[in-house]
């Protein structure tokens, strides 16, 4: 009979101790929820920064490097014709191609004749058939246009030196004509005078590629001109190489106001040219220099300039492994831009070019890294644009030749399509086309799911964007917003599992996961969110 007590006694304090929990944990509960309600709830700035709108990602192509149709390991035209689908599939909606105009030089940026196709890359046929195929496919194409110099090899250049009569010789620009000593260096200190006949003449970049002179209508005109003839064969635009450099070439006129002034007047009068052919024609500066010389560029001549400052903030933030000020960096020069602009700017953000070492290299060959550089990347304002081969990881730091390798569409190098016009020092087992192409975590696959999402989702594309405040280095949370619409995006900077609250600044209005590269990422209790290794997550 004790024992059978006891027994009772012992169910009993079990039952009251479970009540006791249930309650506790319910006040506990109910405590979180009051403090749920109470909590401040945080919001986006009132307005969003007016911009352009974006139309999608650009991919840009070094043709000679890329892919090879007819066997002599020179990439060609009709290479990248038969790389479209790829393209397509990758899901960037616009293609650059570095010049292919005949040149002297591999690169292509001595021109010596902007009215032609360079033989090594095809025919004007072989170029018609890419743009209609291209536009076939809804990607759009632009040609690197190379105005501030021509080659020393060009007709009119061997024109202008062979004396001071010559019609064609104010076309360039010569110390003795304007009557100065040819003494002052360039914009970072290099020789800008060269010597040929007895004269000298200004060539900011090289000897090979003398400078123009912007001041002879002739030369303003022609260069409309050339503009228009490529826009009349369905070009959809320009990348203006060495924009700053029509006017900027000596060091006194760095960071000059005036000068800049007069290089901006001079490309608002290029659209003014271009406008009569095409005005929705994209024109995309390279402006290497600061937001604050970048800026009279986006008042009424080009509707992007890269963002060299932004690449620089991303690439760093990617290897560093930890968050930055990039995002609230960014809100400043964007409200800027748009000042400028009159809201009709569109962001060119990119991690790194063909002047660069490429993004894999400085980031140490990580591909975690590399993959949340993309995700990075791919959820900013703008056009975002790509570097052949950046989708794979390819490898490379500077002399040039070393960043402009043969695009790796097998795996040994020496398949149909593959280059060989230039060693491939930096191939890498495992950066190819043929090897990530069916890899569902490969570098490849990470850039065409975060670009699929960039393209179906308009958040991305065209909304304003501010800081989300999150406690911890590792992890980095941004709003892209539009009107009432509001999407959270959260990267997790680091090769080790994160844990955040979201709360940090307020009550977020953010309630699901909507989208994440990796798995494993979790919300719990509706505040903290789980984040695998190197891993975006976006929140409605």
């Amino acid at each position: 009979m004790k024992r059978r007590i006891r027994t009772r006694t012992l169910a009993a304090t079990a039952v009251l101790s479970a009540l006791v929990a249930a309650a506790v944990g319910y006040a506990a509960i109910r405590s979180a929820d009051v403090a749920r309600e109470a909590a401040p709830v945080w919001t986006p700035p009132a307005e969003t920064v007016p911009m352009g709108e974006s139309v999608g990602v650009f991919y840009e192509i070094f043709v000679r490097s890329f892919r090879d149709s007819d066997g002599d390991g020179i990439g060609d035209l009709n290479g990248v014709t038969a790389s479209l689908d790829y393209l397509a599939d990758l899901g960037v909606r616009g293609i650059w191609l570095m010049p292919i105009q005949p040149a002297a030089s591999y690169h292509g940026y001595d021109v010596t004749d902007y009215y032609g196709i360079h033989p090594d890359y095809g025919t004007m046929e072989d170029f018609r058939r890419l743009v209609a195929e291209a536009h076939r496919r809804g990607i759009r194409v632009i040609l690197d246009l190379v105005l501030n110099h021509t080659s020393d090899r060009h007709p009119w250049f061997r024109e202008a030196a062979e004396g001071s009569d010559n019609p064609r010789r104010d076309w360039y620009v010569w110390a003795e004509d304007q009557g100065i000593e040819p003494t002052e260096p360039g914009p970072w200190g290099q020789k800008v005078w060269h010597r040929i006949g007895g004269s000298s003449y200004l060539g900011v970049f090289w000897e090979k590629m003398p400078d123009l002179n912007p001041d002879n209508p002739e030369v303003r005109a022609e260069w409309i001109r050339i503009g228009q003839f490529w826009l009349k064969l369905g070009v959809d635009g320009f990348r203006l190489d060495a924009a700053k450099h029509i006017y900027e070439n000596f060091r006194s006129s760095v960071g000059d106001r005036l000068t800049t002034e007069k290089n901006a007047a001079w490309w608002r009068e290029f659209r003014r040219g271009l406008d009569e052919v095409n005005p929705n024609a994209y024109l995309v500066g390279e402006v290497w220099d600061s937001p604050a010389v970048i800026g009279p560029y986006l008042n009424g001549a080009f509707d992007s300039a890269f963002n060299f400052e932004l690449a620089n903030r991303l690439v760093g933030t990617a290897r560093a492994d930890r968050a930055s000020t990039v995002v609230e960096s960014l809100s400043k020069v964007l409200a800027y831009y748009s000042s400028q602009s009159g809201g009709r700017f569109v962001d060119a953000p990119f991690l790194t070019n063909h002047d660069q070492n490429r993004v894999m290299s400085e980031l140490g060959g990580r591909v975690g890294r590399a993959k949340i550089a993309a995700s990075l990347l791919l959820t900013m304002p703008g056009n975002p644009f790509l570097y052949y081969g950046e989708e794979l990881g390819m490898r490379g730091t500077k002399p040039d030749e070393r960043i402009r390798e043969p695009m790796p569409w097998s795996e040994d190098g020496r398949s149909d399509g593959d280059t060989r016009w230039e060693p491939a020092l930096n191939r890498t087992p495992g950066v190819s086309v043929e090897k990530q192409r069916n890899d569902p975590d490969s570098l490849l696959n990470h850039y065409r799911k975060m670009i699929a999402l960039r393209n179906r989702e308009p958040l991305l594309q065209n909304g304003g964007i501010a800081r989300f405040p999150l406690a911890g280095d590792g992890v980095l949370g941004y709003v892209r917003f539009r009107g009432d619409d509001r999407l959270l995006v959260v990267h997790n900077l680091t090769g080790l599992p994160q844990r955040v609250d979201l709360w940090t600044g307020g009550r977020p209005p953010f309630r699901k996961i909507a989208f994440t590269s990796e798995k494993g990422a979790r919300l719990s209790r509706g505040r903290e969110l789980e984040l695998p290794p190197y891993a975006t997550v976006l929140m409605r």
